[in-house]
C-alpha cells in the first residue's frame, strides 16, 4: 500500500515557532516502523517557515512575501536536517522535494517530479515533500499543504492519505463551542451540508484549515483515493489507521 502522510506545523512546533521534538521524534519513529512493515510511505511536511521562525526568534508569522520566503529558506535547512537524523537513527533516508504551482501545471515538470517520486520509493528512500516558499511568487502558490498533499496523493496514484492535524476529525459543529458536537466517522461525498460545517483554521503558524482539509478529500475522492483526517498528537494513532479502526474522519474514494 502507498500511503501519503500530511503532517502540520502546529503538530510539529509549539505556537512559539520552535520544535516540539517529542512529536517528531515520535512522529518518524512510527512512520519508520510502518515502513519496516512494507508500506510505501510520502511524507508531506509542513514547518519550513514555523522552524524558521523559532530559529529567528520572530514573534509572529511574516506578511510580506520576501521575508517570508526567507524565513522559510532558514526553517527548511533546520526541517530537513531534523527528518534526516532522526529517520536515520531507524536506518532510513530521506530525500526533499520543493514544489511550486508551476511544477504540478506544467505537464513535463510533472512527469518529472511523479518520476523521482516513483525512484525514491524504488530505492527505499522516504521522499519529504514541501512547498518551495522560499521561491514561490503569488502566481506560483499552492497555497497550503492540505492541498499539496492531495495533489501529491492524485500523482502518484497512493492509495491513502492520511492528515494529521490538532483536530480529531470532522464534526457536527465547533467542539470548542459546542460540546454537544460530534464526530462525523465517515464522508462517502463532499455536499454543500458537508461544506458548511468547515471552520476556517486560526493557526498563528500553518495556513489550512478545514475548509482546505475538505478540499483536499474532493481531490483525492474523486481519483478513488480515501483521506483520513486525524489528531497527530500521538503518532502511534497511524498504527490503528492503518489496521482499519475507526480513528478520525474518514472521507471514502469513489468507487470503494
Amino acid at each position: 500500500m502507498r500511503i501519503v502522510i500530511k503532517i502540520g506545523t502546529s503538530t510539529l512546533a509549539y505556537s512559539t515557532g520552535h520544535l516540539n521534538i517529542r512529536h517528531i521524534e515520535n512522529f518518524c519513529k512510527v512512520v519508520s516502523d510502518i515502513k519496516n512493515a512494507g508500506y510505501e510511505v510520502i511524507v508531506v511536511s509542513s514547518g519550513a517557515v514555523g522552524m524558521g521562525m523559532g530559529k529567528l526568534s520572530l514573534a509572529s508569522r511574516p506578511v510580506r512575501l520576501t521575508r517570508k520566503q526567507a524565513v522559510a529558506a532558514v526553517g527548511q535547512c533546520e526541517l530537513m536536517y531534523t527528518y534526516s537524523r532522526l529517520f536515520g537513527e531507524y536506518n532510513h533516508t530521506v530525500g526533499q522535494i520543493l514544489l511550486t504551482a508551476q511544477n504540478v501545471k506544467d505537464e513535463n515538470q510533472h512527469q518529472n517530479f511523479t518520476g523521482t517520486v516513483n525512484e525514491l520509493l524504488d530505492l527505499g528512500v522516504i521522499p519529504i515533500i514541501n512547498e518551495n516558499d522560499s521561491v514561490a511568487v503569488n502566481e506560483l502558490i499552492i497555497g497550503d499543504n492540505d492541498t499539496l498533499a492531495a495533489i501529491v496523493a492524485k500523482s502518484v496514484h497512493a492509495d491513502r492519505l492520511i492528515v494529521l492535524s490538532d483536530i480529531d476529525g470532522l464534526f457536527t459543529a465547533d467542539p470548542r463551542k459546542d460540546k454537544s458536537a460530534k464526530l462525523i466517522p465517515e464522508i462517502t461525498k463532499i455536499t454543500p451540508e458537508i461544506k458548511a460545517l468547515a471552520d476556517p483554521g486560526d493557526s498563528k503558524l500553518g495556513t489550512g484549515g478545514m475548509v482546505t482539509k475538505l478540499e483536499a478529500a474532493q481531490i483525492v475522492m474523486e481519483c478513488g483515493c480515501d483521506m483520513i483526517i486525524a489528531n497527530g498528537k500521538d503518532p502511534a494513532i497511524l498504527y490503528d489507521i492503518l489496521d482499519g479502526k475507526q480513528v478520525g474522519t474518514k472521507f471514502t474514494g469513489e468507487n470503494k
